[in-house]
């Protein structure tokens, strides 16, 4: 049974605290929009997926507490408060990419004279409520279409060896997984010798996360430093690396966790395919390039410091972004729920 990291009945929502992983489980209570902002800025939720199912449920939630009679004051209050979840977690475009369509569709509620107020409320909640159970179709559908690309790039019917980087499985969506789908569904087809996650430093998301998911989910795995990806591809036989994504661009330029960049043009050098997962939702056709993604900066202290003890010399200035760009020119290929596709080719599939 995949990990539950979002726990949602209508009215109520909790989310798994990732901060605490891998030593305690414990879920937060998320009782509107401005406890939404919170766990999503605080990375006790964290993953471009679940970064907007989680803020956009947390204004489901707000809503059911309140009572409209009018359509206008809901429509008004929907589009400032979807504007400031979004502020949380800049570089992540899927909660941007689910503001403008909810805002879109408050709109076209709100001008509609034959749907009142009740209505209005709840056509939205139910929307933002369906996003949950398609996140986790779309999943399954980039698992699949993931291994078969995988697969059909082997010679024979062996088994693989994957490298992924930070967390992208149920702990990042709403279950399944993006990159970790891939995984899991080579894993599920008997295709799968051995995957290798990097501990992903500073936040280490790949150390407490993707290692605590590959071992509830009794998946073959070994944990590898950040600085060892060239060694272990010069010294074991990597059939692939799939990684997530957090924004990408037009062209295929794609923002992921910091170390992605470095990861890419090892796996170049090695000639070893590299593989984007992402659904459709973390494509921006607004970007021409990724030049024009902003990427966020992070506090000092979660260089210096691991928990409340301090592994940095005292005075040292950080520089701490929480993202790279990695070129398109050394992606193979970005897995979607509609297939897999080189990066030049987006522009054929998503909408513009």
């Amino acid at each position: 049974m995949s990990l539950e990291s979002i726990k949602y009945k209508r009215g109520a929502l909790e989310i798994l605290d990732q901060l605490l992983l891998p030593i305690q489980t414990r879920y937060v209570k998320v009782q509107g929009v401005e406890d939404g902002w919170k766990v999503i800025n605080r990375m006790q939720v964290r993953g471009a997926p679940a970064i907007a199912i989680v803020g956009c449920l947390s204004l489901a939630v707000e809503l059911l507490k309140n009572e409209y009679t009018d359509k206008k004051d809901m429509r008004q209050e929907i589009e400032g408060k979807l504007n400031y979840l979004v502020s949380a977690r800049p570089t992540a475009v899927n909660i941007k990419l689910a503001a403008d369509e909810l805002i879109n569709l408050a709109n076209n509620l709100c001008a509609d004279e034959n749907v009142t107020a009740n209505d209005f409320k709840e056509m939205f909640i139910k929307n933002i409520e369906n996003m949950l159970i398609k996140d986790i179709e779309d999943n399954k559908e980039i698992g699949k279409y993931g291994c078969e690309a995988i697969l059909n790039g082997l010679e024979g019917d062996g088994l693989v060896r994957i490298l992924t980087h930070c967390n992208t499985g149920s702990l990042a969506t709403a279950g399944y997984g993006t990159a970790l789908g891939v995984i899991r569904a080579l894993h599920t087809n008997k295709r799968l010798e051995h995957v290798y996650c990097t501990e992903t430093r500073p936040y280490n998301q790949g150390a407490r996360l993707t290692a605590y998911e590959l071992v509830h989910e009794k998946i073959p795995g070994t944990l590898i430093v950040d600085s060892m990806v060239s060694a272990l591809m010069h010294a074991r036989n990597i059939s692939a690396v799939v990684v997530g994504a957090d924004r990408v661009a037009a062209n295929g330029d794609t923002a992921n966790k910091i170390g992605t960049y470095q990861i890419a043009i090892v796996a170049k050098h090695h000639n070893v395919p590299f593989y984007v997962a992402a659904p459709l939702t973390s494509i921006d056709m607004s970007l021409t390039s990724g030049d024009r993604i902003k990427i966020e900066e992070r506090p000092d202290r979660e260089m210096t410091h691991i928990g409340e003890h301090r592994i940095a010399a005292p005075g040292i200035s950080c520089w701490n972004p929480a993202f790279d760009v990695t070129p398109a020119s050394l992606i193979t290929g970005i897995i979607t729920e509609k297939g897999v596709f080189r990066p030049d080719k987006l522009k054929e599939i998503v909408p513009h």
